[in-house]
């Protein structure tokens, strides 16, 4: 590197404009750290040209060439440490294992992963409204299989939170697979993230998206998530997971367990265990509608459902009931443009669960930043690490730093 920097010195010590020698004012050393320790080079210090316009001034060219002070293989050490473990760890094993000279503290891997974080949404393209537009389709060549696209939220702890449940802010994380199994994740947290959309396309773009490719896009339907992923392809399609319609009426089955009748009241001759019974039956006909796409069928089985539910003793189980069954039928109602018949998606072999980006959600948030984690972050923060880690499980780092 010494020579490197010898060399880039012997070619900048005269001015562009007029030819002249550089004068020189002093000499002092900058120090560049890297993997194999730290090294000091002779970093003169010039005069100004006097052809140049204005007071005279000294600067410092290796500054200029070395603006980091550290190498490209230091940075991405500590950024691929930093996407796995706390910053303080990071800086305890690397002075176990680089020969740095010097004691390293949590702050420096905490400003590399910032730089790097920096310097990948700057080769971020600027946010479009919509990401396509239909060529004729003459031109355009046969399509790659299509590409799944998933899509989750998670909560992280607040710096400014006053209480385990609240000072909670919200970061988005999915992936972007392809039919061959290649997966790149993607992440941001919305309200520092300028470009979330345009973040998207480019990890599409990445996977080989083609303009007639079909997409399709898998959320859990929540309201925090919708529009993240308009307008990204003409043939996208939309599917609501079906993990969590499920999730919602196993709870409901399970809360409904607890339905009792109240033995003072007069159920006209009607069996309470059979009514009962008949209450789970529909409850299980109307998720079996669900899942073959029927959804006005399903509307009137859980209609009725409120109703029978009414009947039953008031207590927690009927309060909770009434609640879940409640919140089932408006996520369905809001949702029913997204709801297809997942029997025939699942005979056809086409996905319909997020099971990825629930494990992304995991893998990137959970674990390096809530699960067993004391830190506490701000959205920029946290947005700066997601970047970082998503390319370090992805192993496109490289990448970034050398962009």
């Amino acid at each position: 590197m010494t020579e490197h920097c010898a060399s880039a010195l012997a070619h900048a010590d005269r001015c562009d404009d007029c030819g002249r020698r550089f004068a020189r004012k002093d000499q002092r050393d900058l120090v560049v750290r890297t993997l194999y320790g730290t090294i000091r080079i002779p970093n003169p210090r010039w005069w100004t040209c006097p052809c140049a316009s204005g007071q005279r001034s000294s600067f410092t060219p290796l500054a200029r060439m070395v603006p980091e002070r550290s190498t490209p293989e230091l940075v991405l050490v500590q950024g691929k440490l930093a996407a796995h473990v706390s910053f303080a760890e990071t800086a305890r094993l690397l002075d176990e294992l680089v020969p740095l000279g010097r004691r390293l503290h949590a702050s420096e891997p905490r400003r590399h992963v910032a730089a790097i974080a920096e310097r990948i949404d700057e080769n971020i393209g600027t946010e479009e409204p919509c990401f396509f537009e239909r060529p004729p389709a003459r031109d355009l060549p046969r399509p790659e299989m299509p590409l799944v696209v998933t899509i989750d939220g998670g909560y992280v702890h607040s710096s400014a939170q006053t209480s385990r449940h609240a000072g909670w802010f919200q970061a988005v994380c999915g992936t972007v697979t392809k039919a061959d199994g290649g997966v790149r994740r993607f992440g941001f947290v919305p309200n520092v993230d300028t470009h979330p959309h345009r973040r998207i396309h480019d990890t599409l773009i990445a996977q080989g998206l083609q303009p007639n490719q079909l997409v399709t896009f898998l959320s859990d339907g929540a309201v925090d998530l919708a529009g993240w992923t308009d307008l990204m392809a003409p043939t996208a399609e939309y599917i609501l997971d079906w993990f969590h319609i499920a999730m919602r009426f196993t709870v409901l089955a399970n809360t409904m367990k607890g339905l009792t009748f109240d033995p003072d009241e007069d159920c006209d001759d009607m069996d309470p265990a059979v009514v009962l019974d008949d209450i789970q039956r529909d409850l299980a006909s109307a998720k079996w509608h669900v899942w073959h796409g029927n959804h006005h069928r399903a509307e009137q089985l859980l209609c009725h459902l409120s109703f029978a539910i009414g009947s039953c003793a008031s207590n927690d189980a009927r309060g909770k009931a009434d609640r879940f069954l409640d919140e089932l039928r408006v996520y369905l109602r809001r949702n029913r443009h997204l709801i297809p018949s997942y029997n025939e998606r699942r005979l056809a072999g086409e996905p319909i669960s997020s099971a990825t980006a629930e494990a992304t959600v995991n893998q990137v948030i959970a674990k390096r930043m809530v699960k067993k984690q004391q830190m506490r972050w701000t959205p920029t923060g946290a947005h700066r690490l997601i970047q970082v880690r998503t390319r370090t499980l992805d192993g496109t780092l490289e990448q970034a730093i050398a962009a």
